[in-house]
């Protein structure tokens, strides 16, 4: 996939023109802040400006490394496929890290109190909801390794999502009385040979799901370990994270089936 990106300088906008192989898509993309209970939330926003009909629209939540590059680019390829995506800045202030203990930190006072968990994910799921360009009864959310997480947390938690999509994501246990609120349709793509989630959370993931009576999927990928959407993970699996170019082909795929499937509306591959 080609591209230009053209820079307005002192703005926040930056229009990329992606070369598509039915149309030229004009994706816009900017920075795009909210608050949540006070804490300023720097989000990024893609969208196509070149579509004026209301469409779906897609949270993305980044890993652990905080709203990086490769978050955004996911939001831009998206975007390129004719949606609304919004990455959700889950720390504050659009706070990045490279240092693998700052991001364990930054991550682990999160996952230790999900109720917070729930509320920065709800505040960037709002924004999106209300954005004009989307139509709010077409939404989802997708998050990689922490932000897969994340986003099954927001469908625990109710909110009004068509679908959810783990790509190498831990599996939380529901809180009480979350299985009675749980909207979403739910995939899961995982590796068959991720080390950072035990045999007993997929255990009590599957039975969760059977006992809400819920509409899910989980998709092992073979030889895939964590982290195996993202080239930045390096190719060493002996780590427990590196990246598998098939199984990122093969779950990308994935994701986009169940999209056509939840909304009825056709993709692009």
């Amino acid at each position: 996939m080609a591209y230009r990106t053209f820079f307005r300088l002192g703005g926040a906008v930056a229009l990329i023109v992606l070369s598509l192989t039915a149309a030229e898509a004009r994706v816009v993309t900017q920075t795009l802040e909210y608050r949540q209970d006070g804490t300023v939330m720097r989000g990024f926003l893609a969208y196509d400006d070149g579509l004026k009909a209301k469409r779906p629209g897609v949270l993305v939540v980044h890993e652990w490394w905080g709203l990086n590059d490769f978050a955004r680019e996911r939001t831009v390829k998206l975007a390129g496929l004719g949606y609304v995506a919004l990455a959700a800045d889950m720390y504050g202030g659009g706070a990045t890290t490279r240092d693998r203990g700052e991001a364990g930190k930054l991550a682990g006072a999160l996952l230790k109190n999900p109720d917070l968990l729930r509320a920065r994910a709800q505040a960037a799921y709002k924004v999106l909801a209300t954005n004009p360009r989307v139509d709010p009864e077409r939404l989802a959310a997708i998050g990689f390794c922490f932000g897969g997480t994340t986003v099954l947390e927001l469908a625990y938690s109710g909110a009004d999502l068509a679908g959810v999509v783990s790509f190498h994501g831990g599996l939380p246990r529901p809180q009480p009385g979350d299985l009675q609120r749980l909207k979403a349709k739910i995939l899961v793509l995982h590796g068959a040979d991720d080390p950072q989630v035990p045999a007993a959370d997929i255990t009590a993931f599957e039975q969760a799901m059977r006992q809400a009576g819920a509409d899910w999927q989980m998709v092992f990928f073979g030889g895939a370990v964590h982290s195996f959407t993202n080239p930045a993970a390096g190719d060493n699996r002996v780590t427990g994270a590196a990246y598998d170019a098939r199984a990122a082909r093969r779950s990308w795929r994935c994701m986009q089936e169940f999209f056509r499937e939840i909304w009825r509306v056709k993709g692009q591959d």
